[in-house]
This record gives C-alpha cells, structure tokens and sequence, in this order.
C-alpha cells in the first residue's frame, strides 16, 4: 500500500493513479484519511511504487507546483 499526502488536486490525483497500469503495476483507491489517500498497488515492490506515484504526479501540468508526499505504507 502506498500513501500520498496533498490537501489539493485529490481527486485528479485518485483519477490518474487508478487510470495508470503499465508494467504490471496498477493502483486501487482504498481509502482517504484526513490529506492522506491510500492506494492498493499490484507492485511487489512498494518504494518503487511510491516513487513511480510521484513521478507520475509531477509530470502533469498541475503536479509540477503540487505540495505532496508519496511513500510506502
């Protein structure tokens, strides 16, 4: 499971990770607690995960100025 902290943009952000499945790593929205949404991930690798998520934000437009935390649960 992975947890990514931003107090905007969430549900842009649930939209593009659960839209994302390529490498055989997929992510499901569980959860939301508080800023913090929690995301199932196929990924056997969890920090990898994390990291992917982030990069993934950062690449979109709005992600580039977007105050968040992506890690592993």
């Amino acid at each position: 499971m992975i947890s990514i902290a931003s107090a905007m943009q969430q549900d842009a952000i649930k939209e593009l990770l659960e839209g994302y499945n390529e490498d055989g790593m997929s992510f499901t929205f569980k959860e939301k607690q508080g800023i913090k949404l929690f995301f199932e991930t196929s990924a056997e690798d969890k920090e990898a995960a994390a990291k992917t998520a982030k990069e993934l934000i950062k690449a979109q437009p709005w992600g580039t100025v977007l105050y968040f935390q992506a890690a592993a649960v």
